[in-house]
């Protein structure tokens, strides 16, 4: 079992969000915005899948997870509320959320479902999420120093991302889950989550007034496949999810415990497990 640490982070997210936050690159801006805006509705289903996932266990296994389960419920409670607040500072920019209600419509078709699904749902939600996690930790420069809460913000929630990325996946092999219902969510995650965050940061980069701007589109080319781009460097570690042998544990975690331990200042242990 993952021992989880649930940190209460000390940044001030009352202060406004300044439009071109992420070193004055509008593209990165609008796209870091725009996965924020996803966080809140996605991370309640993951929470609500792996509470659910643990009900589900059989007594004696309930309690081999159950300290990992509060652990990662705990984390993601806390990603929910902060980027909530995130939020609130682009609706004032005048930037909709159009991604939002489209997740809590798709995600509430599986009221009902069996809950393998909602796990498989979360565990390849969470391999995105722990994939570009990781990359953010191998390269924090992107994010800029022109506002350091909001850089310190996202190098925490890829720390904890880290950390948790295999709860799910293990709640879902517990359960008896199958490999075709595995890879076959992995599958439609990859399709939708992509399609979602280009989708919300062009209506960003629109509502922005710089889509149509040759720096915009410079700035995206080599965000995603310039040396150290996204696409680049974290296509192998996508790819290697459909192997029959794959789990999260095989990806190296250096980078989130180095950060973790290097910026205790940051943030007050509230909660563990173990």
């Amino acid at each position: 079992m993952t021992d989880l640490v649930v940190r209460r982070l000390l940044v001030d997210m009352e202060q406004p969000i300044a439009r071109h936050w992420c070193a004055g690159d509008a593209f990165r801006s609008a796209l870091f915005n725009a996965l924020s805006m996803s966080f809140p509705v996605g991370e309640q289903f993951f929470i609500d899948a792996v509470r659910g996932g643990l009900q589900a266990l059989a007594p004696q296994d309930q309690e081999r997870f159950r300290k990992e389960v509060q652990g990662f419920i705990g984390q993601e409670a806390t990603h929910r509320r902060l980027h909530a607040l995130y939020n609130r500072h682009l609706e004032a920019l005048g930037l909709v959320n159009h991604w939002e209600p489209r997740a809590r419509q798709r995600l509430g078709m599986f009221k009902g479902a069996d809950i393998r699904h909602w796990l498989a749902v979360t565990a390849a939600n969470e391999h995105f999420t722990a994939i570009f996690a990781e990359w953010m930790l191998r390269n924090p420069e992107l994010l800029g120093d022109d506002d350091a809460r909001l850089a310190t913000l996202w190098l925490w929630h890829s720390a904890e991302e880290s950390e948790h990325r295999s709860t799910a996946f293990d709640l879902y092999r517990a359960l008896g889950g199958n490999e075709a219902w595995r890879l076959r969510w992995f599958r439609r995650v990859s399709v939708f989550f992509v399609a979602d965050v280009l989708r919300q940061t062009v209506s960003n980069l629109r509502q922005d007034g710089t889509l149509w701007r040759w720096s915009t589109w410079r700035s995206a080319a080599a965000f995603f496949f310039g040396r150290r781009g996204l696409v680049r460097q974290t296509f192998k570690p996508w790819r290697e999810y459909m192997r029959a042998d794959f789990h999260p544990r095989q990806h190296d975690d250096r980078r989130a415990r180095d950060w973790l331990d290097a910026n205790r200042a940051k943030f007050t242990p509230v909660g563990a497990t173990g």
